[in-house]
């Protein structure tokens, strides 16, 4: 299991629609409402075999309200 984190900006007043679109897909573990240079947060576990790159591509990043996105991928829990 791979887990990993995606900074979403969304386009102007469309950060509930994203929030709302990422729930109905059932892909993400937990989404948060951030401020600063981001909208949202997102927490993602995949598969080890999962592509995170093509995952985000497909999954995340198809969702026309987005504007841009940053992903923090993770190493290990302490």
């Amino acid at each position: 299991m791979q887990t990993f984190f995606v900074q979403i900006k969304c386009k102007l007043g469309k950060t509930y629609d994203v929030a709302t679109e990422l729930a109905d897909r059932e892909i993400a573990s937990e989404i948060y409402s951030t401020a600063g240079d981001f909208d949202i947060l997102v927490k993602f576990h995949v598969d080890s075999d999962v592509d995170i790159g093509h995952f985000v591509a497909e999954k995340v990043q198809t969702i026309p309200e987005i504007a841009d996105t940053r992903t923090i991928i993770t190493f290990k829990a302490f």
